[in-house]
Parts: structure tokens; C-alpha cells; sequence
């Protein structure tokens, strides 16, 4: 990692990034040094990554949610993010395309990484993703979804699924592809906000 201390991009991550996303050269390079200045290390950790959410979040709980957007972030688990996947998780949240974004929200929601989806894991993430939703917002949700039971309980009814049955990636994102009303019950639209909010404090 000699790299980092001369706060270049080795070239071979910036081919690799050119190529996945649609950020320039010049785009790369200047999150580059933004990223090394908020992160020394080259590595954002779980911790620090959970206190960038909670800012934004000032009256609610991101905390929960934060970990597992984390978690399907971190694609080699090492419990870091290091440039390349805090780049690769930008651009995917942001600008992806949408078969895409929904692999990365099959992976959000398969929790414990097996392959397919449970009902609980629809359960534990809905109920992080209403954590931050405010109390007075969720007055203002539609009867049948205004509690995280009834939501993941009107996703699961979607896909015809009995309690113990478990949803694999193909057909999640072909559920979700064809219906939009539970593309908008899986997901949670806050994150672009904190993307404005990440490229704001790197300026």
C-alpha cells in the first residue's frame, strides 16, 4: 500500500474504476485526496462509516440500516471499504443501472449472505430502513405499511411466498423490475441524500 503516502491512484485502480463507473479521471483523482484526507488510513470503518450516516440522521437511527448498507458495501469483508469499493458503492447508489442496484439490494437484504432472502432478513431490514424514517412521517405512511410488519409483510405477499419460504436473486429482482410499488417498499431514498452530503464535505 506504498501508494497512499504519495496520495496517487495507482493506475491500475483507476483503469478498474473507469471502466465500472462513469467518473473521470479527474473525478477519481480529487476523491482521492478527499478520501485520503478524511481517511488516512486509505480504509473507512464500520464505525466511521455509521458516524457518517448518524450525522444526517439527527432525529433518527440510521444505525442499524448504516451496518448492513455497509455490510453489502464490503465486498471482500474485511470490515473496511477501502477507495475502490467506496467508489464502486457511490457510483451503484447513485448512477448504477438499475439491474444493478437491485443485486446490491438482493445483497442488502440476503443478511447473512446464503444466496437467497428470508422473511426474517425482509423483517430486519425493513425494520432498520423505519428507524429512520421520523416518527412524524410515519404517521403520514398508507395504512397497510405504516409498520415494519406490514411492510415486509406486503413484500413477501408480493412474491406468493409462505412463511419459511426464501427468495432467491433471480427472482427478487424480476419481482422488483416488474412492480415498481415494492421497488419503492424495498428501498430506503435517503441514501442520495447523503451521497450530496459526503460530495458537499469533500469540497
Amino acid at each position: 500500500m506504498g501508494n497512499s503516502k504519495s496520495g496517487a491512484l495507482s493506475k491500475e485502480l483507476l483503469e478498474d474504476l473507469k471502466l465500472n463507473t462513469k467518473y473521470s479521471e479527474e473525478e477519481l483523482c480529487a476523491w482521492y485526496q478527499s478520501f485520503l484526507k478524511e481517511c488516512p488510513s486509505g480504509r473507512i470503518s464500520k464505525e466511521q462509516f455509521e458516524g457518517i450516516y448518524a450525522s444526517f440522521f439527527p432525529d433518527a437511527d440510521p444505525t442499524a440500516y448504516a451496518r448492513h448498507v455497509f455490510r453489502s458495501f464490503d465486498t471482500n469483508s474485511d470490515g473496511t471499504l477501502d477507495f475502490k469499493e467506496y467508489i464502486v458503492a457511490l457510483h451503484l447508489t447513485s448512477s448504477g443501472k438499475t439491474l444493478q442496484k437491485l443485486e446490491w439490494a438482493f445483497a442488502l437484504y440476503d443478511v447473512d449472505g446464503n444466496g437467497t432472502i428470508s422473511k426474517n432478513e425482509i423483517q430486519e431490514i425493513v425494520r432498520s430502513i423505519f428507524n429512520m424514517i421520523s416518527t412524524e412521517d410515519q404517521k403520514n405512511l398508507p395504512e397497510d405499511e405504516n409498520t415494519p410488519e406490514k411492510r415486509a409483510d406486503k413484500i413477501w405477499n408480493f412474491f406468493g411466498k409462505q412463511d419459511n419460504d426464501k427468495i432467491a436473486e433471480g427472482e427478487f429482482i424480476q419481482g422488483v423490475m416488474e412492480n415498481k410499488d415494492i421497488l419503492r417498499l424495498i428501498q430506503f431514498d435517503e441514501p442520495q441524500k447523503v451521497k450530496d452530503k459526503l460530495k458537499e464535505k469533500k469540497h
